[in-house]
């Protein structure tokens, strides 16, 4: 069904995003990849993954925070790869702290990555999949798109507010060969993870081991991470034609955090 489509994958140089990246492009879709890092790294993996999966693959370190860039990142993609089939939204960013205790700066930045990057390039994307009738819009939302946890204010109003922008953007492709659903991950060990894991650690003086298994504990009745390659499953199955009919669907893997 996606062999030949294109792709726009944001936040892809690791983690999750890297994960639906690989997913796609092994079930034949040409790639945009976006995100930060070293740039002889980024080569490398563009390189190998187009290699590996015989499929175009581009790069663009736009920046999410910024609507131009956003806007400059899908022209590039359509320019690049000849069009945008699929809009995967995963770039996102975290900061915990207090409510009364959170700065304002981190607060603007991750509702601008997490929430309104998903809503320029998703207004970006729109004119050119309504021209061709077919797309397929993924957000990477969260369980805290569904569920709260302290300290994560913003974090989880902008998840909360993805999973609105998904229904919304659904309803409005209802009639349309554009479906539109999201994503909500639990627990999956990413850089971004890892961080918190290793700063639990260090904060209680405990192993790194022990400090995973108290963080599944708390949230993931499975006791076991989700991974990337898992999430890129689902998203492939997202861009077939079994999935045309679930539209404004907000997905779990999470080990069962939301069934409890």
């Amino acid at each position: 069904m996606i062999k030949g489509k294109n792709a726009l994958v944001t936040g892809s140089t690791s983690g999750i995003g890297l994960g639906i990246a690989r997913a796609l492009a092994g079930a034949g879709a040409n790639i945009m990849l976006n995100g930060f890092g070293d740039a002889k790294a980024i080569e490398q993996l563009q390189a190998g993954l187009a290699a590996e999966s015989k499929v175009k693959v581009g790069f663009s370190g736009a920046d999410l925070s910024r609507p131009e860039q956003i806007r400059d990142l899908v022209a590039a993609a359509t320019r690049e790869l000849g069009g945008v089939d699929i809009l995967v939204n995963n770039a996102g960013i975290q900061h915990t702290a207090p409510v009364d205790e959170f700065p304002e700066d981190r607060w603007d930045a991750i509702l601008a990555i997490n929430l309104s990057g998903c809503f320029h390039a998703i207004k970006a994307v729109l004119p050119q999949m309504k021209s061709r009738n077919w797309g397929r819009i993924i957000n990477i939302a969260s369980t805290h798109g569904l569920v709260a946890s302290v300290h994560k204010s913003a974090y989880i109003a902008a998840k909360h507010g993805v999973l609105g922008l998904t229904k919304a953007v659904a309803l409005e492709t209802a009639r349309t060969g554009i479906t539109c659903n999201a994503i909500c991950p639990g627990w999956v060990l990413t850089p971004l993870v890892q961080k918190q894991i290793d700063d639990r650690a260090a904060r209680e003086g405990i192993p790194i081991e022990r400090a995973s298994i108290e963080l599944l504990a708390e949230k993931q009745p499975s006791l076991e991470f989700a991974t990337p390659e898992q999430i890129g499953g689902l998203a492939v199955f997202l861009c077939s034609e079994a999935s045309a009919q679930m539209r404004g669907a907000a997905v779990p893997v999470d080990g069962g955090w939301v069934a409890q």
